[in-house]
């Protein structure tokens, strides 16, 4: 915490700031003059972003899968911010589990349901007295995975089609305190999560039958080249953090923001085409 020193009325928390999307937005929005909790959940990670940060960026631990941490976040910075209140909640922490669904374990499942949907809404629930006070917004890191659903990404893209359902529901119920809920539809971004999401696949697939590689194999080794290749030649994650503090400051917010040429492309396509046209399309890629 910082001490000594009256803090900017501008407080924004930020979960999943240890990495990508969510690190980007934090140092972008600290830049920008916010005072920013950025979420991690441990210690070096903590320090990592505190190096790279200014002296408004607080390093917040919480996990939105633990009610314990995020009961212990919401005090700090209550006690930071007082009656002031947050102008912003981005609730950016996340995983992509991936494979094909006739062998994905139910556990594995539940995890991804577990952190990208239900863990989002247990943080706005507690942060939400904050935003309130600070008449701030929550913006919901979504993916154009949450309006079209690729071939073994069905659980990634499950949670983010949950997402986009809670924002609407979120943003109408909202509205009678003037608390703005925004949808936020990257599309391919330079981010670990790729990395992360292959190698968390690859422990899964290890643990699938021999039927599985059967069945499957020659189709996953491709998609696993093309995931790869995704993270590598995506935009940087700064566009969103950009598009994010957009959302915040913009007097008149829009409901959804795509953010890269694939995600906008991809938009067009479910429009345009019928749902045998795209899968044919998808299966030809």
């Amino acid at each position: 915490m910082i001490k000594d020193q009256k803090l900017p009325t501008k407080a924004v928390v930020v979960t999943g700031a240890s990495t990508g999307i969510g690190q980007s937005c934090a140092l972008y929005l600290d830049r920008l003059g916010f005072t920013v909790f950025a979420g991690v959940r441990q210690q070096a990670d903590a320090d990592a972003i505190q190096q790279i940060g200014s002296e408004r960026l607080i390093p917040l631990f919480i996990d939105v899968t633990k009610a314990d941490t995020i009961t212990a976040a919401v005090q700090i910075v209550k006690a930071t911010v007082g009656d002031v209140g947050l102008v912003g909640l981005v609730n950016n922490a996340g995983i992509a589990i991936g494979g094909p669904l006739e062998f994905i374990p139910v556990a594995k499942l539940r995890t991804q349901l577990e952190i990208n949907v239900i863990g989002q809404i247990a943080v706005t629930q507690t942060f939400l007295p904050l935003l309130r006070q600070g008449q701030g917004r929550v913006i919901n890191m979504s993916s154009i995975s949450g309006r079209v659903a690729m071939p073994f990404f069905g659980p990634y893209a499950a949670s983010k089609f949950a997402l986009e359902a809670l924002t609407d529901s979120l943003r109408v119920e909202l509205r009678p305190w003037g608390i703005e809920v925004i949808s936020i539809q990257p599309g391919a971004i330079v981010t670990p999560i790729w990395e992360k999401s292959v190698a968390r696949a690859e422990q899964i697939l290890n643990d699938f039958p021999d039927e599985a590689d059967n069945l499957y194999g020659p189709r996953l080794a491709a998609l696993r080249q093309t995931v790869l290749k995704t993270g590598q030649n995506g935009i940087p994650a700064v566009e969103v953090a950009k598009v994010v503090a957009r959302a915040l400051t913009t007097k008149r917010p829009k409901t959804r923001y795509l953010v890269g040429r694939d995600a906008k492309m991809g938009t067009i396509l479910i429009k345009l085409l019928p749902d045998r046209w795209r899968d044919w399309l998808i299966l030809t890629r």
